[in-house]
């Protein structure tokens, strides 16, 4: 490979992890990995390709806004776990200040 050597002990040591012997033996090997599919993406064409954020095009992301009916008051208080007055309760969570 001709990439230069990035040495997994200064990665690790800039995110702050600290790795064991064997740890750096058993991700040098990745990282140089990673490193090399990297040159071999970086030898492609791609001068006739537009640059996008997706590989696909998204269509329709949002469903349709169709009226429907909505769940009773029974069906919605079915699985609520406390209830009163026909309404689910909720333990307060915002403290008085």
């Amino acid at each position: 490979m001709s990439h230069s050597h990035i040495d997994v002990r200064y990665v690790a040591n800039l995110a702050r992890l600290e790795l064991s012997d064997a740890e750096v033996a058993e991700f040098q090997p990745q990282l140089e990995a990673i490193l090399g599919h990297v040159e071999a993406l970086s030898k492609l064409d791609v001068s006739g390709i537009d640059p996008t954020a997706h590989a696909n095009e998204i269509f329709g992301r949002m469903r349709e806004d169709v009226p429907h009916e909505s769940l009773s008051q029974a069906a919605m208080l079915q699985n609520a776990p406390d209830q009163a007055q026909g309404q689910i309760r909720v333990p307060k969570v915002v403290t008085d200040a």
